[in-house]
C-alpha cells in the first residue's frame, strides 16, 4: 500500500487487503465528488460508479451504495426496508459515520459498521468503482465483493 495515499484512503486500502480484494486505489487528477464526473475520469459508464449516499433513518446512519445512473427513491426504498423515512445526512453526519467527507465516502474504512443497501442493479457490470475515502480517490471491484466488503442487503433503490 502507497503511502503516498491520504490518510482515509489508506485505511480504505487497509480494509480492502483485510477483505482480500485486489483493486488498488487511484489517485485521480481531478476530484470525482459525482458519478458523471467519476465515471468520465475512469472512462466507465455512470451505472458502473457505486455511489455512496448517507441517509439518517430510525435514529441511526443508512449507507446506500447506488448506481450513479439512478436517484434513490426514498420514500419507496424506507417501505421496501420497513424502515422510517430516509433523509440525507447533513455533511457533520456523514462525517461523524463514515470519517470520510461527502463525495468520498468508499464502502468501508467506517469508524464502525453501517447498515448498507447495495442497488441491485450495480450487478449488471463486471467491474464497478467506488469511492476510496476521498473524491479525489476510486477503486474498482466486482458487486459479489462490494456486498460481501459491506455486508449489504441488495435491493431495488429506485
Amino acid at each position: 500500500m502507497s503511502t503516498a495515499l491520504p490518510a482515509r484512503s489508506r485505511v480504505v486500502a487497509e480494509r480492502l487487503v483485510e477483505a482480500g480484494i485486489p483493486g488498488e486505489i487511484v489517485v485521480l487528477p481531478d476530484a470525482a465528488a459525482t458519478a458523471a464526473l467519476a465515471a468520465a475520469a475512469l472512462g466507465v459508464e455512470v451505472g458502473a460508479i457505486a455511489n455512496s449516499l448517507v441517509f439518517w433513518s430510525d435514529d441511526e446512519p443508512l449507507l446506500v451504495m447506488t448506481s450513479g445512473a439512478h436517484r434513490v427513491d426514498t420514500a419507496a426504498l424506507a417501505e421496501r426496508l420497513g424502515r422510517g423515512a430516509l433523509r440525507r445526512a447533513t455533511p457533520e453526519q456523514v462525517r461523524d459515520a463514515t470519517g470520510q467527507a461527502i463525495g468520498g465516502v468508499a464502502p468501508t474504512g467506517h469508524p464502525a459498521a453501517l447498515t448498507t443497501i447495495v442497488d441491485r442493479d450495480l450487478a449488471a457490470f463486471p467491474e464497478i468503482w467506488a469511492a476510496g475515502g476521498t473524491p479525489h480517490t476510486v477503486f474498482p471491484m466486482t458487486f459479489d465483493q462490494l456486498v460481501a466488503l459491506t455486508g449489504g442487503r441488495v435491493a431495488q433503490v429506485d
